[in-house]
């Protein structure tokens, strides 16, 4: 098919997430069609703005279009009015020769910084790699009209990726410069880190790490970059190291920061897995197939940890270690990530390098994370394994479906969501990945072609379904604790649930456990709870996770919308209690004092309510269904595969709140009736019979086994050739 036809096509299609998979063949028809037409009719579809989908569609296929005219409109584009053009302009030129008319407009966008500034910055280093000095010169230059330190510091940033003398100079100079901002001086610094080690670059450096203060942190990280490589693997280690990332938590051992901004259920299962793995099933290993033998779980934190964590990540010895990838400031949502991706880069790199040879590099999210680690693992020719969930896509189905997102609004929803660029990704890290994971879906090969765009039947053999599981020595000691009902174990649910008025604590609870997030539906639950009189009436809702004290913007806002509801400073009065965070462990004793109940607080029976507008897996379902809470659910992804509907729980249309508010009426129903005790126990069997966190431990330790000796076999083939 031609251009025009294929345009046409993109035009026509049935979903936005159709639309969107069609831009792939838009882009060869434009590349094999060439010419001014092919141009001319792009341009026109870019700048149309009653469809934004096919605008965007029609800028990346003007990259593919090897004509001086194709460059003119793209560096146009740069300018353009519509943020959601510029951004994906910028994008566009990293497939094409450098063209120097267009890197003041990637250095502005730089400049602005946020997602857009990621995108350009990602341009231009791809374009230093053949026009070094001139990129390198622009952003010296575009430096001398910049004072506002974090604006600096993106453009410091950037001369970092830059090989040569005129960077060297410039980054050396700054980081000794008493006069500059922190931001610019500690870019500077990290930067000197990752290039080549000179007389010059360690004596600055070495000096400045001899302070103590936040800059001599930096510093010293960049001395250690500087200074210390990488070592192979110990000879008496026989087993394989796995490391494993999410970005956007504090992740430690006691989970202590789960519920808070972006530290999710990944946190949970990231500790659990990791430690299951390393305790491995030694009846399963031999001395020829040996298990997991370490497990590496990096997450964010600050550049003093991340140097203490060092010496525990570079021992040899066997166990589950916890590294840090450094960040200066406070930490901000996973969504406002993006411009971190070069620290993100230099702190992943750091840690692999330290830990020796990493045999996998296990992947899961389509953010920052993943895009720095893919990075770095193509770098250090480390195999990736890559759980592929419908993640944006189930979101754009929602929202295309609801009517939110349409081909007039895509381009200006995408500049927050950045829905292109995320599905994107997903596409290409499951095309490079050794192995991808899948979670089981009621129509697994029907959403990974309809929604992503994945065959899986093409080449089963490098797909393996892997259900997520729990700790369910937790759930049990937790159930152990509840039904024993000492006040001393319950003392913080018990002071909260005293909150409510007398006439409200002989009414059961139903509990939702997650962040405070728009995905996680908490505002949603709450007005379909308080909106229904008869359901108001019948429980109070308890609702863990978030921080309460320093919310975030999204926890805000989801505060906000809670507070339109229920007014927040007499929640308690109505029967909402907002409990914020707790660690993990105190959220499995709260669970099952849901079941179970609290003596004069809160009656037995219980639900959970999982409200989430997308829900893959749900490692909170299920631990609420092995204390044998009556649960409600989404009816699309991952619970759909566990949750009996009308029998364990009931799967209900979230978005919708009177489906919401039906779905926890009829689990109280079911919790309270005859069949109550009897269906509790069903699903707590269920849960314990197919969900241990050790079934999913042993199940991926064979896919990285596979993948490590598939490297390992292609490595002997390299070097013998």
């Amino acid at each position: 098919m031609g251009t025009h036809t294929t345009l046409d096509e993109i035009r026509q299609a049935g979903s936005i997430l159709a639309g969107i998979r069609s831009a792939d063949d838009l882009t060869i028809a434009a590349s094999r069609d060439g010419g001014n037409r092919a141009v001319r009719l792009l341009t026109q579809a870019a700048l149309d703005p009653t469809d934004q989908l096919t605008a965007i569609a029609a800028v990346h296929a003007l990259a593919q279009v090897f004509d001086e005219s194709a460059d003119d409109v793209l560096v146009a584009l740069l300018e353009n009015d519509a943020a959601f053009l510029r951004e994906h302009a910028a994008w566009a030129f990293g497939t094409r020769l450098p063209r120097f008319d267009a890197v003041a407009g990637l250095l502005r966008m730089v400049v602005a910084g946020g997602f857009s500034g990621m995108i350009a910055q990602r341009t231009l280093e791809q374009w230093a790699s053949s026009a070094p000095e001139h990129v390198a010169l622009a952003t010296e230059g575009a430096m001398l009209g910049v004072a506002d330190p974090a604006a600096r510091a993106r453009l410091v940033e950037t001369l970092g990726l830059i090989s040569g003398r005129i960077p060297d100079r410039m980054l050396r100079r700054i980081a000794a410069d008493t006069a500059e901002a922190l931001d610019p001086r500690a870019a500077a610094v990290a930067a000197l880190g990752d290039r080549p080690a000179t007389e010059a670059a360690i004596g600055l450096v070495t000096g400045l790490a001899r302070g103590d203060d936040d800059l001599a942190d930096v510093a010293r990280l960049a001395l250690l970059d500087l200074t210390v490589p990488s070592y192979p693997r110990a000879p008496w280690s026989q087993g394989q190291t796995v490391a494993q990332l999410f970005l956007h938590a504090d992740i430690d051992r006691e989970l202590s920061q789960v519920g808070a901004g972006d530290n999710g259920g990944i946190a949970t299962l990231l500790v659990r897995l990791g430690d299951a793995l390393v305790a491995g099933d030694d009846s399963a290993a031999d001395a020829f197939s040996p298990a997991v033998d370490r497990v590496l779980t990096l997450s964010r934190g600050g550049p003093d940890a991340a140097l203490t964590c060092l010496p525990e990540v570079s021992s040899t010895l066997s166990g589950h270690a916890f590294a840090t990838v450094p960040f200066l400031g406070a930490p901000v949502s996973s969504a406002e990530s993006w411009p971190r991706r070069v620290a993100v880069q230099r702190g992943i790199r750091r840690v692999l390098r330290a830990a020796g040879t990493v045999d996998v590099l296990h992947l899961r999210m389509a953010d920052v994370g993943t895009l720095a680690a893919s990075t770095v693992a193509r770098e250090l020719e480390i195999p990736i394994v890559f759980t592929v969930a419908p993640d944006p896509h189930s979101v754009i189905n929602a929202m295309d479906a609801s009517g939110a997102l349409t081909r007039a609004n895509f381009g200006t929803v995408d500049e927050v969501e950045h829905f292109w660029f995320r599905a994107r990704l997903v596409q290409r890290i499951a095309a490079d990945a050794a192995h991808t994971v899948l979670f089981p879906r009621p129509q697994l090969e029907r959403d990974m072609r309809d929604l992503v765009g994945i065959d899986i039947t093409a080449h089963p053999e490098r797909h393996s379904v892997v259900a997520e599981g729990i700790d369910l020595t937790v759930i049990e000691r937790s159930v152990e604790t509840a039904l024993k009902a000492d006040p001393a174990d319950f003392a913080d649910l018990d002071a909260l649930l005293a909150t409510l008025p007398a006439s409200r604590r002989h009414l059961p609870l139903a509990v939702t456990v997650g962040r405070l997030h728009r995905v996680k539906g908490m505002a949603t639950l709450v007005h379909a709870w308080a909106d229904d009189a008869a359901l108001r009436e019948r429980c109070n809702l308890l609702i863990v996770g978030g921080d309460l004290l320093t919310p975030s913007v999204d926890e805000r806002g989801q505060l906000d919308l809670i507070g339109t509801a229920v007014p927040l400073d007499t929640a308690a009065e109505h029967g909402l209690l907002l409990a914020g965070h707790r660690a993990n462990d105190a959220v499995a004793r709260w669970l099952a004092a849901a079941r179970h109940g609290r003596p004069g607080l809160a009656a037995p029976r219980g639900v959970y309510v999982c409200a989430s507008m997308k829900e893959e897996f749900g490692i909170a379902l299920l631990e609420a269904m092995a204390t044998g809470l009556t649960v409600v659910a989404p009816n699309a992804g991952g619970p759909a595969t566990y949750v009996e509907d009308g029998t364990t729980g009931f799967l209900v249309n979230t978005a919708d709140a009177g489906s919401l508010g039906a779905g926890i009426a009829a689990a109280l129903d079911l919790a309270s009736g005859p069949f109550g005790d009897e269906f509790a126990q069903r699903a707590a069997d269920m849960v314990t019979g197919t969900f241990a966190i050790q079934a999913m431990a042993g199940t991926l330790a064979g896919v990285y086994k596979s993948v490590a000796e598939a490297q390992e076999a292609l490595n002997w083939a390299l070097s013998a050739s």
